[in-house]
């Protein structure tokens, strides 16, 4: 095969290369807070899951494997975010990041899972080299996509309350949300499990379940966003 050479003779040996990695930031809902799951890094600190990419290996199974080894999650959906590239990132040399992003019911992770609050989007613990921006990212992807339908993550389970999803809506969008314009923009999106809740002496409240893909009115977004 004959070698590639650019216009000035260059090969692709004659470039400098950086070395690439993929970071992984998991949220989750959890004792009624976004938190964002964690690792140790060998370094020193936290960090998101993460890895560099091996010769000829995809970003998305290099992200699969992070996942897997690093915070014992499988099968688990995500999907990426955006490149890091800026030349300073990382102290130990050039290294560019291929953010990934996914949402996993609290119960999903593994026990011994380290979560740290995440308010606002800013992560409340500092993490290693940009993950921070990273999980700012995170959060902006998946206020989008509550925007757009009834908690898409699975972050309640299969059933819960009216008032169990708008709270977890005030904590993803970070604000108050007036509770009646909220159960008037989320009421076609729901069905009734026919079930109750049983807090012991309180009242009763109807669990519901998403109807279909749980799609939210366009005028839910000017609810949510402001």
């Amino acid at each position: 095969m004959e070698k590639w050479t650019d216009t000035s003779g260059k090969t692709l040996a004659d470039y400098a290369r950086p070395s690439v990695a993929v970071d992984v930031a998991v949220l989750t809902y959890s004792d009624g807070a976004l938190q964002v799951l964690v690792v140790k890094h060998r370094r020193g600190g936290l960090a998101l899951q993460g890895t560099f990419l091996h010769e000829g290996e995809l970003l998305t199974d290099a992200a699969e494997r992070a996942l897997r080894t690093k915070a014992g999650l499988v099968d688990t959906q995500f999907h990426q975010l955006a490149m890091f590239d800026d030349p300073a990132r990382d102290e130990r040399g050039w290294v560019l990041s291929m953010a990934h992003t996914a949402v996993v019911p609290a119960a999903e992770l593994p026990a011994d899972a380290i979560l740290v609050n995440v308010v606002g989007g800013t992560v409340r613990q500092e993490l290693a080299f940009d993950h921070a921006d990273m999980v700012r990212l995170a959060v902006e992807d998946l206020r989008t996509r509550y925007a757009a339908h009834v908690d898409p993550g699975g972050l309640l389970g299969d059933s819960f309350t009216v008032l169990e999803l708008r709270q977890l809506y005030e904590v993803i969008f970070d604000r108050q949300l007036q509770k009646d314009a909220f159960r008037r923009h989320v009421t076609g999106t729901l069905e009734s499990t026919g079930e109750l809740t049983n807090p012991g002496n309180g009242r009763p409240a109807e669990l519901f379940s998403r109807k279909g893909e749980g799609r939210l009115p366009a005028q839910a977004s000017v609810l949510l966003t402001g």
